[in-house]
Protein backbone atom coordinates (compact mmCIF):
# COMPACT_ATOMS: atom_id res chain seq x y z
CA UNK A 1 0.00 0.00 0.00
CA UNK A 2 1.43 3.75 -1.04
CA UNK A 3 -0.31 6.96 -0.15
CA UNK A 4 0.06 9.15 -2.97
CA UNK A 5 -0.15 13.33 -3.00
CA UNK A 6 0.32 15.89 -5.40
CA UNK A 7 2.35 19.12 -3.76
CA UNK A 8 3.75 22.41 -4.93
CA UNK A 9 7.33 23.00 -4.50
CA UNK A 10 7.37 26.20 -2.08
CA UNK A 11 11.01 26.59 -1.28
CA UNK A 12 14.28 24.16 -1.61
CA UNK A 13 15.97 24.25 2.50
CA UNK A 14 18.71 22.02 1.66
CA UNK A 15 20.95 20.99 -1.28
CA UNK A 16 23.78 17.91 -0.44
CA UNK A 17 25.32 15.60 -2.61
CA UNK A 18 22.67 12.84 -4.03
CA UNK A 19 19.73 14.83 -1.64
CA UNK A 20 17.79 17.72 -1.57
CA UNK A 21 15.07 18.79 1.14
CA UNK A 22 12.21 21.08 -0.37
CA UNK A 23 9.51 22.61 1.34
CA UNK A 24 5.89 21.48 -0.62
CA UNK A 25 2.02 22.46 -0.61
CA UNK A 26 0.19 19.65 -0.56
CA UNK A 27 -2.93 19.12 -2.04
CA UNK A 28 -4.96 20.22 1.26
CA UNK A 29 -2.82 22.97 1.73
CA UNK A 30 -0.24 21.91 4.40
CA UNK A 31 3.05 23.02 3.55
CA UNK A 32 5.35 20.26 4.96
CA UNK A 33 9.22 19.07 3.59
CA UNK A 34 10.01 16.27 1.51
CA UNK A 35 13.37 14.57 0.45
CA UNK A 36 13.86 14.31 -3.24
CA UNK A 37 16.40 12.24 -4.55
CA UNK A 38 18.63 13.87 -6.84
CA UNK A 39 20.50 11.39 -8.64
CA UNK A 40 17.62 10.33 -10.51
CA UNK A 41 15.61 13.70 -11.52
CA UNK A 42 16.47 17.05 -11.57
CA UNK A 43 16.76 19.23 -8.56
CA UNK A 44 13.72 21.09 -7.65
CA UNK A 45 12.65 24.67 -8.03
CA UNK A 46 9.64 26.59 -6.78
CA UNK A 47 6.85 26.07 -8.82
CA UNK A 48 7.52 22.60 -9.16
CA UNK A 49 4.60 20.16 -9.73
CA UNK A 50 5.49 16.62 -7.44
CA UNK A 51 3.75 13.52 -7.48
CA UNK A 52 4.83 12.84 -3.23
CA UNK A 53 4.93 9.55 -1.16
CA UNK A 54 3.54 10.50 1.62
CA UNK A 55 3.04 6.99 3.50
CA UNK A 56 5.62 6.95 6.19
CA UNK A 57 3.96 10.09 7.70
CA UNK A 58 0.77 8.82 7.56
CA UNK A 59 1.55 5.57 8.98
CA UNK A 60 3.65 7.87 12.11
CA UNK A 61 6.41 6.12 10.91
CA UNK A 62 10.68 7.10 11.64
CA UNK A 63 10.73 8.99 8.59
CA UNK A 64 11.65 12.23 9.97
CA UNK A 65 8.03 13.46 9.32
CA UNK A 66 9.84 14.04 5.39
CA UNK A 67 7.55 13.37 2.69
CA UNK A 68 9.41 11.53 -0.44
CA UNK A 69 9.50 12.81 -3.97
CA UNK A 70 8.39 10.08 -6.17
CA UNK A 71 8.08 12.04 -9.54
CA UNK A 72 8.42 15.51 -11.16
CA UNK A 73 4.71 16.03 -12.86
CA UNK A 74 4.84 19.74 -14.05
CA UNK A 75 8.36 21.60 -14.84
CA UNK A 76 10.49 23.45 -17.17
CA UNK A 77 13.00 21.39 -16.87
CA UNK A 78 14.61 18.90 -19.26
CA UNK A 79 15.11 15.65 -18.36
CA UNK A 80 18.27 14.14 -19.28
CA UNK A 81 19.51 10.84 -19.73
CA UNK A 82 22.93 9.77 -18.66
CA UNK A 83 24.67 7.14 -20.20
CA UNK A 84 25.80 4.51 -16.93
CA UNK A 85 28.72 3.22 -16.24
CA UNK A 86 27.59 -0.01 -15.77
CA UNK A 87 25.34 -2.82 -16.07
CA UNK A 88 24.50 -4.37 -12.65
CA UNK A 89 20.84 -3.15 -12.22
CA UNK A 90 19.45 -2.31 -8.29
CA UNK A 91 16.07 -1.42 -6.82
CA UNK A 92 15.32 -4.26 -9.62
CA UNK A 93 11.72 -4.29 -11.63
CA UNK A 94 10.83 -0.97 -9.79
CA UNK A 95 10.26 2.33 -11.29
CA UNK A 96 13.56 3.37 -9.92
CA UNK A 97 16.02 0.64 -11.06
CA UNK A 98 19.07 2.07 -11.94
CA UNK A 99 22.07 0.88 -12.99
CA UNK A 100 25.65 1.01 -11.77
CA UNK A 101 29.16 -0.01 -11.88
CA UNK A 102 29.35 -2.50 -9.71
CA UNK A 103 33.29 -3.60 -7.89
CA UNK A 104 32.86 -7.23 -9.57
CA UNK A 105 31.63 -6.43 -13.25
CA UNK A 106 34.20 -6.36 -16.34
CA UNK A 107 33.99 -3.15 -16.48
CA UNK A 108 35.34 -2.00 -13.03
CA UNK A 109 39.39 -0.97 -13.04
CA UNK A 110 39.08 -4.10 -9.71
CA UNK A 111 37.23 -6.48 -12.07
CA UNK A 112 40.44 -8.92 -12.19
CA UNK A 113 40.72 -8.85 -8.04
CA UNK A 114 37.71 -11.24 -8.04
CA UNK A 115 38.64 -13.51 -10.75
CA UNK A 116 40.82 -15.36 -7.44
CA UNK A 117 40.75 -16.40 -4.52
CA UNK A 118 40.97 -13.15 -2.54
CA UNK A 119 40.69 -13.02 1.35
CA UNK A 120 40.32 -10.18 4.59
CA UNK A 121 44.02 -11.47 5.50
CA UNK A 122 42.75 -10.80 8.62
CA UNK A 123 40.62 -7.45 8.42
CA UNK A 124 39.00 -6.06 11.41
CA UNK A 125 35.44 -5.56 10.61
CA UNK A 126 33.45 -3.96 13.04
CA UNK A 127 29.44 -4.82 12.48
CA UNK A 128 27.09 -3.03 14.28
CA UNK A 129 23.10 -3.16 14.47
CA UNK A 130 21.91 0.63 14.40
CA UNK A 131 23.51 3.06 11.80
CA UNK A 132 24.27 5.38 14.89
CA UNK A 133 26.69 3.17 15.65
CA UNK A 134 28.51 4.53 13.02
CA UNK A 135 29.73 8.02 13.97
CA UNK A 136 30.27 7.11 17.25
CA UNK A 137 32.72 4.19 16.51
CA UNK A 138 34.49 6.41 13.88
CA UNK A 139 35.08 9.13 16.53
CA UNK A 140 36.80 6.46 18.95
CA UNK A 141 39.05 5.28 16.00
CA UNK A 142 40.08 8.99 15.12
CA UNK A 143 40.40 9.99 18.76
CA UNK A 144 42.43 6.68 19.40
CA UNK A 145 44.25 7.46 16.36
CA UNK A 146 45.41 11.50 17.23
CA UNK A 147 48.73 12.66 17.16
CA UNK A 148 50.19 9.63 14.92
CA UNK A 149 51.58 9.98 11.84
CA UNK A 150 49.70 7.70 9.55
CA UNK A 151 45.96 8.14 8.11
CA UNK A 152 43.77 5.22 9.40
CA UNK A 153 42.18 4.15 6.34
CA UNK A 154 38.50 3.17 7.62
CA UNK A 155 35.93 1.87 4.95
CA UNK A 156 32.26 1.64 6.00
CA UNK A 157 29.82 -0.72 4.07
CA UNK A 158 25.78 0.12 3.91
CA UNK A 159 23.91 -2.61 4.38
CA UNK A 160 20.30 -2.82 2.46
CA UNK A 161 18.68 -3.76 6.09
CA UNK A 162 17.71 -0.16 6.60
CA UNK A 163 17.55 2.79 4.27
CA UNK A 164 18.07 1.92 0.70
CA UNK A 165 20.17 5.28 -0.52
CA UNK A 166 23.32 6.74 1.18
CA UNK A 167 22.20 9.90 0.42
CA UNK A 168 19.48 9.60 3.32
CA UNK A 169 22.32 9.16 5.90
CA UNK A 170 23.24 12.35 7.36
CA UNK A 171 26.25 11.45 9.00
CA UNK A 172 27.73 9.88 6.09
CA UNK A 173 27.70 13.26 4.26
CA UNK A 174 29.01 14.58 7.51
CA UNK A 175 31.96 11.79 8.30
CA UNK A 176 32.57 12.27 3.81
CA UNK A 177 32.73 16.05 4.63
CA UNK A 178 35.36 15.79 7.44
CA UNK A 179 37.01 13.31 5.24
CA UNK A 180 37.12 10.67 8.18
CA UNK A 181 36.25 7.49 5.44
CA UNK A 182 38.39 6.40 2.98
CA UNK A 183 35.88 5.22 1.13
CA UNK A 184 32.19 4.02 1.28
CA UNK A 185 30.47 1.03 -0.20
CA UNK A 186 26.92 -0.26 -0.65
CA UNK A 187 26.12 -3.51 -1.59
CA UNK A 188 22.65 -5.99 -2.28
CA UNK A 189 19.85 -2.86 -2.92
CA UNK A 190 21.21 -0.51 -1.44
CA UNK A 191 23.02 2.01 -3.35
CA UNK A 192 25.08 5.15 -3.40
CA UNK A 193 28.26 4.56 -2.16
CA UNK A 194 32.10 5.28 -3.55
CA UNK A 195 32.07 2.17 -4.25
CA UNK A 196 28.69 -0.82 -5.12
CA UNK A 197 28.95 -4.18 -4.68
CA UNK A 198 26.38 -7.05 -5.59
CA UNK A 199 26.80 -8.69 -2.06
CA UNK A 200 28.19 -8.61 1.30
CA UNK A 201 31.19 -10.66 0.35
CA UNK A 202 32.59 -8.61 -2.25
CA UNK A 203 31.61 -5.64 -0.52
CA UNK A 204 34.11 -6.49 2.35
CA UNK A 205 36.70 -7.42 -0.40
CA UNK A 206 36.40 -4.24 -1.74
CA UNK A 207 37.23 -2.62 1.61
CA UNK A 208 40.46 -4.53 1.90
CA UNK A 209 41.80 -4.82 -1.70
CA UNK A 210 39.67 -2.02 -3.40
CA UNK A 211 40.26 0.72 -0.64
CA UNK A 212 42.94 -0.61 1.21
CA UNK A 213 41.47 -0.19 4.32
CA UNK A 214 43.01 -0.79 7.87
CA UNK A 215 39.69 -1.21 9.42
CA UNK A 216 35.65 -1.94 8.35
CA UNK A 217 33.15 -1.12 9.69
CA UNK A 218 29.54 -2.23 8.35
CA UNK A 219 25.97 -1.29 9.22
CA UNK A 220 22.90 -1.04 7.86
CA UNK A 221 21.25 2.73 6.72
CA UNK A 222 18.86 4.73 8.58
CA UNK A 223 15.81 2.53 9.71
CA UNK A 224 15.81 -0.58 11.70
CA UNK A 225 12.85 -2.51 11.18
CA UNK A 226 11.40 -4.32 14.72
CA UNK A 227 8.43 -6.06 15.21
CA UNK A 228 8.55 -6.74 18.96
CA UNK A 229 9.46 -10.34 18.48
CA UNK A 230 12.03 -12.69 18.21
CA UNK A 231 13.21 -13.11 14.76
CA UNK A 232 11.13 -10.19 13.22
CA UNK A 233 14.23 -7.55 13.03
CA UNK A 234 16.72 -6.68 10.56
CA UNK A 235 19.27 -6.78 13.49
CA UNK A 236 19.65 -10.94 12.76
CA UNK A 237 21.78 -9.43 9.65
CA UNK A 238 24.30 -9.12 12.93
CA UNK A 239 24.81 -13.01 12.44
CA UNK A 240 25.01 -13.31 8.49
CA UNK A 241 27.60 -10.91 8.43
CA UNK A 242 29.74 -12.61 11.23
CA UNK A 243 29.84 -15.64 8.96
CA UNK A 244 30.24 -13.89 5.72
CA UNK A 245 33.62 -11.85 7.57
CA UNK A 246 34.67 -15.39 9.53
CA UNK A 247 34.41 -17.15 5.97
CA UNK A 248 36.96 -14.60 4.04
CA UNK A 249 38.91 -14.39 7.03
CA UNK A 250 38.58 -11.59 8.35
CA UNK A 251 37.55 -10.67 12.43
CA UNK A 252 34.49 -9.87 12.79
CA UNK A 253 33.54 -7.48 15.71
CA UNK A 254 30.15 -7.37 17.19
CA UNK A 255 28.80 -4.00 19.19
CA UNK A 256 26.37 -5.13 21.25
CA UNK A 257 23.67 -3.27 21.51
CA UNK A 258 23.50 -2.16 24.82
CA UNK A 259 21.07 0.44 26.86
CA UNK A 260 19.96 1.00 30.76
CA UNK A 261 17.15 3.62 29.14
CA UNK A 262 14.92 2.39 26.84
CA UNK A 263 11.72 1.65 28.38
CA UNK A 264 11.22 -1.43 26.18
CA UNK A 265 12.52 -4.65 28.51
CA UNK A 266 13.13 -6.74 25.56
CA UNK A 267 16.46 -3.82 24.46
CA UNK A 268 17.25 -3.34 28.08
CA UNK A 269 20.54 -4.42 29.28
CA UNK A 270 22.11 -6.52 25.72
CA UNK A 271 18.85 -5.86 23.50
CA UNK A 272 17.30 -9.53 22.13
CA UNK A 273 18.37 -8.31 18.88
CA UNK A 274 21.61 -8.89 19.61
CA UNK A 275 21.40 -12.02 21.60
CA UNK A 276 19.37 -13.48 19.03
CA UNK A 277 21.66 -12.53 15.97
CA UNK A 278 24.83 -14.02 18.16
CA UNK A 279 22.98 -17.47 18.91
CA UNK A 280 20.62 -18.00 16.26
CA UNK A 281 22.46 -16.46 12.78
CA UNK A 282 26.31 -16.68 13.45
CA UNK A 283 27.24 -20.04 13.01
CA UNK A 284 31.30 -18.41 13.19
CA UNK A 285 32.69 -16.92 16.13
CA UNK A 286 32.99 -13.30 16.92
CA UNK A 287 34.33 -11.02 19.88
CA UNK A 288 31.75 -8.99 21.63
CA UNK A 289 33.54 -6.52 23.27
CA UNK A 290 31.62 -4.85 26.59
CA UNK A 291 33.32 -2.39 28.49
CA UNK A 292 33.26 -2.10 33.09
CA UNK A 293 29.84 -0.80 34.04
CA UNK A 294 28.36 0.05 36.90
CA UNK A 295 27.83 -2.50 39.75
CA UNK A 296 23.97 -2.40 39.17
CA UNK A 297 24.49 -2.47 35.39
CA UNK A 298 26.69 -5.45 35.34
CA UNK A 299 24.07 -7.47 37.12
CA UNK A 300 21.64 -7.13 34.39
CA UNK A 301 23.86 -7.60 31.95
CA UNK A 302 25.23 -11.19 33.77
CA UNK A 303 22.54 -13.78 32.53
CA UNK A 304 22.75 -11.93 29.04
CA UNK A 305 26.12 -12.51 28.96
CA UNK A 306 25.98 -16.16 29.99
CA UNK A 307 23.34 -16.45 27.42
CA UNK A 308 25.66 -15.70 24.37
CA UNK A 309 28.64 -17.77 26.50
CA UNK A 310 26.53 -20.98 25.36
CA UNK A 311 27.71 -20.35 21.88
CA UNK A 312 30.80 -21.46 22.95
CA UNK A 313 32.41 -20.50 19.57
CA UNK A 314 32.42 -16.44 20.65
CA UNK A 315 34.48 -14.44 22.92
CA UNK A 316 33.13 -12.09 25.18
CA UNK A 317 36.23 -9.77 26.51
CA UNK A 318 35.84 -6.65 28.86
CA UNK A 319 37.99 -3.44 28.11
CA UNK A 320 38.68 -1.64 30.72
CA UNK A 321 40.37 1.66 28.78
CA UNK A 322 37.07 3.55 27.62
CA UNK A 323 36.93 5.55 30.50
CA UNK A 324 33.91 8.34 30.48
CA UNK A 325 35.67 11.24 29.93
CA UNK A 326 37.38 10.17 27.04
CA UNK A 327 34.27 8.99 25.49
CA UNK A 328 33.32 12.68 26.02
CA UNK A 329 35.90 14.00 24.29
CA UNK A 330 35.98 11.46 21.31
CA UNK A 331 32.34 12.43 20.78
CA UNK A 332 33.11 16.58 21.01
CA UNK A 333 35.21 15.68 17.79
CA UNK A 334 31.87 15.65 15.82
CA UNK A 335 30.64 18.71 14.99
CA UNK A 336 27.16 16.79 14.72
CA UNK A 337 25.14 15.81 17.97
CA UNK A 338 24.46 12.14 17.97
CA UNK A 339 21.76 10.56 19.09
CA UNK A 340 20.60 7.11 18.79
CA UNK A 341 16.50 6.12 19.90
CA UNK A 342 15.90 10.15 20.49
CA UNK A 343 18.67 9.81 23.53
CA UNK A 344 22.18 11.31 23.35
CA UNK A 345 25.50 10.49 25.12
CA UNK A 346 24.16 12.13 28.47
CA UNK A 347 20.50 10.28 28.48
CA UNK A 348 22.11 6.44 27.54
CA UNK A 349 25.63 6.44 28.45
CA UNK A 350 26.01 2.69 28.39
CA UNK A 351 24.75 2.51 24.94
CA UNK A 352 28.30 4.80 23.42
CA UNK A 353 30.18 3.83 25.81
CA UNK A 354 29.80 -0.05 24.58
CA UNK A 355 30.65 1.36 20.70
CA UNK A 356 33.52 2.80 21.76
CA UNK A 357 34.90 -0.71 24.04
CA UNK A 358 33.93 -2.18 20.40
CA UNK A 359 35.77 0.30 18.34
CA UNK A 360 38.84 -0.03 20.87
CA UNK A 361 39.34 -3.80 20.22
CA UNK A 362 39.36 -2.99 16.35
CA UNK A 363 41.88 -0.30 17.13
CA UNK A 364 44.07 -2.61 19.47
CA UNK A 365 43.42 -5.31 16.49
CA UNK A 366 45.01 -2.57 14.19
CA UNK A 367 47.73 -1.88 15.92
CA UNK A 368 48.67 -5.62 16.56
CA UNK A 369 48.80 -5.85 12.90
CA UNK A 370 51.25 -2.96 11.90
Amino acid sequence: MIDWDQGIVMESMLVRVGLQVVLVRRSDGNVQPAVHYTDSLPVLAPGDCVLLNVTAVQLGLGSGGYHFVAALLASNKRLTNSQSAGHIMKMKYTPLQRAVRSVEEPVSPYHDLFQGDVRLDGLPVLLGELHSMLPVAICWLRYRNRGLSSRLRIAYIMTDGGALPMAWSEHVAELERLEWLETTITYGQAYGGKLEAVNKFSALLAAKHAAQADLCMVTMGPGMVGTGTKYGHAGLEIGELVNAVHALGGRPIVIPRVSFKDRRERHRGISHHTLTALQLAARCPAVIPFPLLTEEEEAIMEPQMFEISQASFHKIIRISTVASEEVKAALQMYPKAITSMGRELSQDFAFFQTICAAAEWAWHLHNQSR
